[in-house]
């Protein structure tokens, strides 16, 4: 349910901020204002006080593409992860814990790149990617073999092999710079997805392991 909510939220938010840009609301539901009040940066949230911007920013996308494949990656794995944590934590309070760990997942992903770019009036930022990847890797977590496709790659590959391809590539990323992709938050993002949950359920890496041996 909170993952519905999510994905219908994010996406009519998105494309409405694409303003002009966007066909398929009408004129009236059209806010392109909207991107440069919500998306994320630094210096605004810093000098200005405009913490919203740290949440806020998940709501918006740059494009279609980018919006699809975050909203794709959250409608295969958020119900898995949601659905985990009503197993783990008990219904009603797994659904909760859900729901306040992707918006803090928001904010944890931001971090990094607040404090790297807290003086940078020309740094901005869109997108629910550290909060995805959050997701992504809470399943990997909670099912560490959990099949992961990979575009051009016509067969799955286990979610613990993935995952480290993943942290190694978002830390090259990050320290090698020159890109307009969030790598920074994508691994902050990442991490927050591991510690998250093992702090409300330490047993879950005795868990993890015991898979991983088998």
């Amino acid at each position: 349910m909170v993952t519905t909510i999510i994905i219908i939220a994010t996406v009519y938010v998105s494309i409405a901020a694409f303003g002009d840009r966007s066909s398929v609301l009408p004129e009236r539901l059209r806010h392109g204002e909207w991107f440069g009040k919500l998306d994320f940066c630094p210096y605004y949230v810093i000098d200005k006080k405009q913490w919203h911007r740290l949440f806020s920013s998940g709501l918006v996308h740059a494009d279609w593409g980018h919006l699809l494949f975050n909203m794709l990656t959250l409608y295969f794995f958020g119900y898995l992860v949601e659905d985990a944590f009503n197993a783990i934590y008990g219904n009603g309070i797994g659904t909760m814990l859900y729901a306040v760990f992707y918006i803090t997942a928001l904010g944890a992903a931001s971090v990094p790149d607040l404090i790297k770019h807290k003086r940078d009036p020309f740094y901005h930022a869109v997108g629910a990617s550290g909060a995805i990847s959050a997701v992504l890797f809470a399943s990997i977590l909670i099912n560490p073999k959990i099949g992961i496709m990979i575009m051009f790659i016509p067969i799955p590959i286990p979610g613990y092999v993935f995952g480290a391809i993943y942290l190694a590539y978002s830390a090259y990323m990050a320290k090698r710079g020159g890109s307009n992709i969030g790598h920074l938050a994508h691994f902050a993002g990442a991490v927050y997805g591991i510690v998250f949950p093992l702090l409300f359920e330490p047993k879950l890496l005795g868990f993890f392991l015991e898979q991983m041996r088998m």
